[in-house]
């Protein structure tokens, strides 16, 4: 068996006691690996629970190494150490510091007390381990809540950036206080929906489908449906999926209003996958409006245009094309995908 996978290490290097005290372990289903050293020991202990040595062992070896050892070790270890030493001695001063991580055991010594001793010094290493999974999952879930806070942080700065930029933009394009009040309580709906699906899901994303889904749920019909979605499963950062979901909620707005939604009989097929550039993953979207009125390049450029071409363009460094066919709008965009920077949290 390998020094990784025991969990007691031995050493005594006179005589056979190594062997003896190896041999009463394995009797009671302890695994031990015998060091010849304590040069070889200290690379092992590491990886092991507990260490049983004769005090000659470390009395006449360079013990620096094993000291900074232990002075290294963190707050919830306390390493157990058994120590062999013979009966009617006074304990040697020079392993004083290792004090609070000895167990003494005198010699000669019962088989049944070795066994007993280190029995008792696993359960006391087990201990110790929980303790240290404990404070590690403490510290994962304080390093998830600070990224949280700086995540909640950037989300609502860009969040107010983007509903001032959508008042200024449905100011401008509207013609009376009613219709600004109608889009732009729209365009808040939207983007409220978007948080939603982004605060309900664990790693703070949102599913490209389940975006389209929101916005086109309201044009599509029972009896004969015209709205085709579909696409691999794909999970949107916040950065992303905010400006994305504005897009959508934009481009299902006007279709509403002069393309094929307008129409009972118009459709709309939506689909993706995704590919690769290089190491990123690309989304590659294809919007297409089919069985609408005739379509005519705008005179003007509106709130959709401006956010697919200044903010998803930029903000997600996506490639974006919108071709105005005659036939029915055509658009294409082509996502690199980013991953969360979330961990996972424990309860």
């Amino acid at each position: 068996m390998s020094p990784a996978e025991t969990s007691v290490l031995v050493l005594t290097p006179v005589g056979r006691d190594a062997q003896i005290a190896a041999s009463i372990l394995a009797a009671s289903k302890i695994d031990a690996h015998i060091c010849t050293s304590l040069e070889d020991t200290l690379p092992l202990l590491d990886q092991a629970q507990c260490l049983v040595v004769a005090e000659e062992a470390l009395i006449n070896a360079d013990r620096s190494r094993l000291a900074a050892w232990v002075e290294k070790q963190p707050a919830w270890s306390d390493f157990p150490i058994v120590l062999l030493v013979m009966r009617g001695t006074d304990f040697d001063q020079r392993l004083a510091f290792l004090d609070r991580y000895l167990i003494v055991l005198e010699r000669p010594f019962l088989a049944s007390s070795l066994t007993n001793s280190v029995r008792s010094a696993l359960r006391a290493r087990a201990r110790q381990l929980e303790v240290k999974s404990y404070i590690e999952q403490k510290q994962e879930v304080a390093d998830r809540q600070k990224l949280l806070i700086r995540e909640l942080h950037h989300r609502v700065k860009n969040t107010l950036a983007n509903v001032r930029a959508m008042m200024g933009a449905t100011a401008k394009s509207s013609g009376n206080i009613e219709d600004f009040m109608r889009d732009f309580s729209a365009r808040i709906v939207s983007l409220a929906d978007t948080h939603s699906m982004l605060t309900d899901d664990y790693w703070q994303t949102a599913s490209l489908h389940k975006l389209l889904e929101r916005e086109l749920r309201h044009y599509e019909t029972r009896d004969t449906p015209r709205i085709v979605l579909e696409g691999p499963e794909v999970s949107l950062i916040a950065d992303i999926a905010i400006p994305v979901g504005m897009a959508f909620h934009e481009l299902a707005s006007n279709s509403s209003k002069f393309g094929a939604l307008s129409r009972p009989l118009g459709r709309l097929d939506v689909r993706w996958s995704v590919g690769r550039s290089g190491d990123a993953r690309i989304v590659n979207l294809d919007w297409k409006e089919l069985d609408g009125p005739n379509v005519e390049p705008p005179t003007r450029r509106g709130f959709g245009t401006t956010l697919l071409e200044k903010v998803v363009a930029v903000q997600c460094d996506a490639s974006i094309q919108l071709n105005y066919l005659r036939e029915g709008l055509h658009f294409t965009m082509a996502l690199p995908l980013r991953e969360s920077r979330l961990v996972p949290a424990y309860s």
